[in-house]
């Protein structure tokens, strides 16, 4: 696997915290009244640390766990929205996500350092995607990783223009 994005996967869960602590006091569940041109899901600051978090543990450690164990599975996406409701993320403690996500994070990355050249070429149908190896589904979690970076980023430009 390359190095930026490992450096980058390594990284995140500092810079979530970060770009997080950029949110206005008082916006952590602020929602700006139009979502044209945002970057990320529609959630709102303190509903994208749940989301991450939660599309690391439910989704990609399950999709990574699957993809070295069966031949070719078929891997599902995950509906947001019905777990920002099932999960409350709206009533999370915003530290307790970042905990729970670094820890996560962690297993992710000494899962895909035991992972020999061949089982990166493993493939799976990833819906919505198509066909996928191992390695290509490394890019697809560091990509959503970065449109989070984005999406907060974009959070706080609107609450700051207020």
């Amino acid at each position: 696997m390359d190095a930026a994005t490992l450096e980058a996967l390594a990284a995140f869960p500092d810079r979530l915290e970060a770009h997080y602590g950029a949110i206005p006091d008082g916006y952590q569940l602020w929602t700006p009244p139009s979502w044209d041109t945002c970057p990320s899901e529609h959630y709102s600051a303190l509903e994208q640390l749940c989301h991450v978090r939660d599309i690391e543990i439910d989704g990609y450690h399950v999709r990574f766990v699957r993809i070295l164990r069966e031949e070719h599975p078929y891997l599902p996406g995950i509906d947001g929205d019905r777990l920002k409701v099932e999960r409350g993320y709206a009533d999370a403690f915003a530290p307790d996500v970042l905990k729970a996500f670094r820890f996560a994070r962690e297993e992710t990355l000494e899962l895909l350092g035991n992972v020999s050249p061949e089982q990166m070429e493993r493939t799976a149908e990833f819906e919505d995607y198509g066909p996928v190896t191992f390695r290509a589904l490394i890019h697809y979690l560091c990509s959503h990783d970065q449109q989070h970076l984005a999406g907060l980023q974009w959070l706080a430009a609107k609450a700051l223009s207020r």
